[in-house]
């Protein structure tokens, strides 16, 4: 086993490793960069290391940078998260070559899963079921869109969460979109190759989690239902209870873990599927850690982190597929720091007080605390909040009563958004696509009529805050202290 792991990475994945390895043993060292001191997961660190300043191409995807910091912490190995250079196979390659391992899969699976135009041309070759696409040289992209058809996809070969992906809705908008994906997926990934596919609205959007030793064998841990997504980025995901048939589903992992096992996957990944009726279509391969992971965690009582630490150690499978079933439902929401009444505007500034109703079934994946403040740098997520119940009816109530109790103030969060969205008849049905977000809320919510009586309350609060202000008392946010307690 490893001694000390590295951490190239942020937030509230940042600190589920650091714990993962806490668990182990380990030993591990935060790669930063200078604006991400204040957070939880550089106080849990046992070593922190920064790596640049904020943009990311100085930091968190300067790879020689954090190859040079391993060296100077004498890290063995280092975990890269999810996002960043998480799916970067020229990084995997530039650890083996200065023999640091790193924690996932190899540059050459990389290179056939992580790069998407890749990834399809090998599902083609396994048989595998694929949207109408095109993988191929720049200047061949607006003639080969024209023969697929509009609307479609530019989508970044490289990385994930939403990233470098646009909707082309007709020729007009070709040009100005693909310049505008390039741009981000340069911005987000280090490079700004794209390819296009065939856009489909009204399907639902499954991934099935996988597993591999690295030598030839995977397992599969079941399905994942992440259709509620804005601009292709997943809000709320979920495990147990998915509503395919149990047929379809025997398909998708088959094919999953065929794909896994073709190229020798080591540790977790996810293949992704679209699903419309009873036909289904490979989408990607994600070769890395999944921000929706805590549902397949729970839902299996497994540890994904550990097992990703543990095989990169000695290259022994965490399970067999006998030793993997279901049990039970769960759901993961993504919590940020954004004005829901605004269309989603990030938000940015210091985290006041805040309350995660602790209880059976809850789990809080917290990357910033009390006093931390989210910067206009990076992603704006704040946490996560996941639940678990005997069945989904229940796990929606959960969730429900979660969201209620749960307090974050210093500036707004899409709480409100999210208790909105599990009270839609299609989301309590479990019959949303990937168009339910556009459907219900394209402009985000309505702000809502105060009364009176509230409006005299916010002018108290205010007030009060104000009168804190003024005052000598010194503490991490006035929402804590006694004289905030006592009004």
């Amino acid at each position: 086993m490893f001694s000390k792991v590295a951490i190239n990475n942020r937030g509230e994945v940042a600190v589920r490793i650091i714990l993962a390895c806490q668990e182990l043993g380990i030993k591990t060292v935060l790669m930063h960069s200078d604006v991400d001191i204040n957070s939880k997961a550089y106080r849990l660190a046992d070593e922190t290391y920064c790596i640049g300043p904020a943009p990311t191409n100085e930091s968190y995807l300067n790879q020689q940078a954090v190859i040079e910091a391993c060296k100077k912490t004498k890290s063995e190995a280092v975990h890269p998260g999810f996002g960043f250079l998480s799916e970067n196979a020229n990084f995997s390659q530039l650890c083996e070559e200065n023999k640091i391992k790193f924690i996932g899969p190899s540059a050459k699976a990389m290179r056939l899963f992580g790069d998407k135009a890749s990834a399809k041309k090998v599902a083609r070759e396994l048989k595998v079921p694929t949207l109408l696409s095109f993988e191929g040289e720049l200047g061949q992209l607006e003639a080969e869109a024209k023969k697929i058809g509009f609307p479609l996809m530019i989508k970044a070969t490289a990385g994930g969460g939403g990233r470098g992906l646009k909707i082309v809705k007709n020729e007009k908008e070709f040009a100005e979109t693909l310049e505008s994906a390039q741009r981000e997926a340069k911005s987000s990934f280090g490079s700004g190759s794209v390819f296009l596919e065939k856009y489909v609205g009204t399907a639902k959007h499954i991934e099935v989690q996988i597993f591999g030793d690295g030598k030839g064998s995977a397992v599969h841990l079941y399905t994942r239902d992440c259709s509620v997504q804005r601009r292709h980025q997943k809000v709320i995901e979920e495990a147990g209870e998915v509503y395919i048939s149990n047929t379809l589903k025997e398909k998708l992992y088959a094919d999953a873990i065929r794909l896994a096992e073709h190229c020798n996957y080591e540790g977790a990944g996810t293949v992704e599927f679209l699903v419309e009726g009873d036909e289904y279509y490979f989408l990607e391969m994600n070769t890395r850690l999944q921000v929706e992971h805590p549902v397949t965690e729970e839902v299996l009582n497994v540890d994904l982190v550990k097992a990703q630490i543990t095989t990169a150690s000695t290259q022994v499978m965490p399970w067999t597929q006998s030793q993997l079933s279901v049990s039970g439902h769960a759901i993961e929401a993504r919590i940020y720091a954004e004005d829901c009444y605004n269309n989603g505007m990030p938000a940015t500034g210091k985290i006041g007080f805040c309350k995660w109703p602790e209880g059976p079934g809850r789990r809080f994946e917290v990357g910033f605390e009390e006093g931390d403040e989210i910067t206009a740098n990076y992603d704006s997520m704040i946490a996560k909040v996941i639940v678990k119940a005997e069945s989904r009816k229940q796990a929606l109530q959960k969730l429900k009563v979660v969201l209620e109790q749960t307090i974050v103030f210093g500036l707004p969060t899409n709480i409100p958004l999210v208790s909105e969205i599990i009270k839609k008849p299609e989301f309590i049905s479990g019959d949303m696509k990937t168009t339910f977000f556009a459907a219900h809320f394209s402009e985000g919510l309505e702000n809502p009529e105060l009364t009176q009586e509230q409006v005299d309350l916010v002018g108290q609060l205010k007030f009060k805050v104000g009168e804190i202000s003024q005052s000598n008392i010194t503490t991490a946010s006035p929402w804590s202290s006694k004289v905030w307690g006592q009004s």
